[in-house]
């Protein structure tokens, strides 16, 4: 890494940390990426372990945490690991690295569609089937966590982007010992209340995001 981009995201944490503008007028969305293989995810900056995580996600892809806030050297984040709504803590340069993220993802579970943003700018609208009454998507602040391709059949389509929401209403006959993750994924029901609480998508607009939205990109799922 040269010594002008560990300086631009030293700067970013710290402006982030002060409530600043970042550097050179970037956003101030952070992705953290493990330095080593597994990172202990702390209640509170330097506090006790809440869990520990290994370097690949649940779906098998590199680990990425959304960060949500910063304070000092320490990065407050979501993680798969955690409960929907909860965070935890990991130190900049010791357990993550970080780095900018001009992406964003916001879904309207009302409205039935995905918007995709880069620097503030909406790019792309993207109808998108979501959770039914009995299993609805939940939500609340995330982060795309993973991305994984298959192929992984008609029910998923050709890839996977797996976020950092769980799913805790799960659809009459699911096994309740398995813990299941909310994800944008393809499927049929684009524009209506059909799934067991993914975001299903066409498989061409799977295929964009996968391309375009780098895994850390910050997800707001609204009502």
């Amino acid at each position: 890494m040269g010594h002008a981009l560990i300086a631009y995201l030293a700067a970013a944490v710290v402006s982030a940390s002060h409530g600043a503008a970042p550097p050179h007028g970037a956003t101030p969305a952070l992705a953290a990426r493990p330095v080593h293989g597994s990172v202990d995810i702390r209640s509170r900056p330097d506090g006790p372990r809440l869990v520990r995580v290994g370097p690949r996600g649940p779906l098998g892809g590199p680990l990425v945490f959304g960060v949500v806030r910063v304070r000092g050297r320490w990065v407050e984040v979501t993680a798969e690991a955690l409960p929907n709504g909860s965070y935890g803590w990991v130190e900049f340069g010791r357990d993550v690295s970080v780095e900018p993220v001009q992406w964003e993802l916001r879904a309207s579970l009302s409205h039935r569609e995905l918007y995709v943003m880069r620097d503030g700018r909406l790019l792309r609208t993207i109808p998108v089937g979501v959770g039914a009454p009995g299993s609805p998507t939940p939500t609340g602040r995330f982060a795309v966590a993973e991305k994984v391709t298959g192929p992984f059949g008609a029910a998923f389509g050709c890839c996977i982007l797996g976020l950092t929401a769980r799913q805790p209403h799960l659809p009459s006959g699911w096994n309740t010992r398995i813990r299941y993750y909310v994800a944008i994924h393809a499927g049929s029901g684009q524009g209506s209340a059909v799934s067991a609480g993914c975001l299903h998508a066409t498989e061409a607009d799977v295929r964009y995001l996968m391309r375009t939205v780098p895994p850390g990109t910050p997800v707001q799922i609204l009502r």
